[in-house]
């Protein structure tokens, strides 16, 4: 497993580090067929230290399969040098439209997430329970992920028009470095925002929209907002999620049969920290690189493993892997949700309309 430890990505490594422990003694121990070791480097957050994470893991480490767990370029570093070093990789929690334009292509690397699409879907549903088909401003930053949203073949404006919205999606933003006073002022006459921006993107938007007196009826945002730690001096009332797992989903672990909901309590207990999406995600990423191992011809030969995942059918923590139905080659989708996060813990059921909450630490799926 290549995680981030350390640097700017630590907070949504620290999650996939505690599955990593968990399942550690009940691999090693053999529980889905042979026995397993893990090996976990840190990617530091950045480009080169992702790279030289995975060639450690695989040149020192031995690693039959890499397994990997975001960041929109930390990710494609880890998968690229997989494929330089012909070792299968399996990888989550990128729209698999982003990963599929910022990875090499390889018979050995496979991806198991949600899309655009899937992302434009859900919040058009939000966008249409708060203000009806309206006009929707598009806080998109010129990175990888803002391309990729830009695209008009495929991914989110398609189906964001299709759904009977307009959307107005210039200018971009530097992440990091911008002011967002062209986008209030682009957004000025929008009744609600969508973005994938950073957490202090977002905040750092919210607070030039909230003095210059722009009040959307909903704001809509992916990527960090997916992550409880989320917190700061912005009450987010109206703003919402995609929601991709929580303890509530009703899925069992294929090592030890224990649920989400039991993952997640285990994690609060360990760490006194609300649980987090990308438990799930990293459950199932362990799960299915296990059981390719369990189940290849030789584990030891790489295009064996990666035959193993190719024809693989699991039922995971995270919903089912099965990429002969996915939407591209080596890609299988996860399903999502729509939810806020609010502050008692609880996860209640939003059936009617998404309320206005502050976050904290817990979501609300519809």
């Amino acid at each position: 497993m290549v995680l981030a430890r350390t640097g700017r990505l630590a907070p949504l490594g620290e999650p996939v580090d505690f599955v990593a422990d968990l399942l550690a003694p009940k691999l090693r121990a053999g529980l889905v067929g042979i026995p397993i070791e893990i090996a976990v480097r840190d990617s530091a957050s950045t480009v080169a230290g992702a790279r030289a994470a995975t060639e450690r893991l695989i040149t020192e480490d031995g690693a039959r399969i890499v397994i990997t767990v975001g960041g929109s370029a930390v990710l494609p570093a880890v998968a690229g040098t997989c494929h330089r070093l012909g070792t299968p990789c399996v990888s989550t929690t990128l729209p698999w439209q982003v990963y599929r334009d910022s990875c090499p292509p390889s018979d050995r690397a496979f991806h198991f997430c949600w899309g655009l699409d899937d992302v434009a879907s859900v919040f058009a549903d939000m966008w249409e329970r708060a203000a009806g088909r309206t006009t929707v401003g598009c806080l998109w930053n010129d990175g990888s992920q803002g391309r990729a949203l830009r695209e008009d073949r495929c991914g989110f404006l398609p189906v964001a028009r299709l759904r009977g919205h307009d959307v107005v999606h210039q200018p971009a933003y530097s992440e990091g470095t911008a002011d967002f006073a062209a986008q209030v002022e682009t957004f000025r006459d929008v009744a609600v925002i969508t973005s994938a921006a950073s957490a202090s993107d977002l905040g750092a938007f919210l607070d030039r929209a909230t003095e210059s007196g722009l009040r959307p009826a909903l704001v809509t945002c992916s990527r960090w907002l997916t992550y409880p730690f989320w917190r700061g001096r912005h009450e987010l009332d109206g703003v919402a999620t995609i929601v991709s797992w929580t303890p509530s989903h009703r899925y069992l672990s294929t090592v030890d049969g224990s649920t989400p909901a039991q993952l997640a309590s285990a994690y609060e207990l360990a760490t006194g920290r609300p649980w987090a999406q990308p438990l799930g995600l990293a459950y199932a990423v362990f799960e299915i690189a296990a059981h390719a191992l369990a189940a290849a011809a030789d584990p030891d030969d790489p295009a064996a493993v990666a035959d193993a995942v190719r024809t693989l059918r699991l039922d995971t923590m995270a919903g089912r892997f099965d990429l002969s139905g996915g939407p591209a080659p080596g890609i299988a989708r996860i399903a999502l949700a729509g939810g806020q996060w609010q502050g008692d813990r609880r996860l209640s059921v939003v059936r009617s309309r998404i309320p206005a909450v502050a976050p904290d630490a817990a979501l609300v799926t519809r």
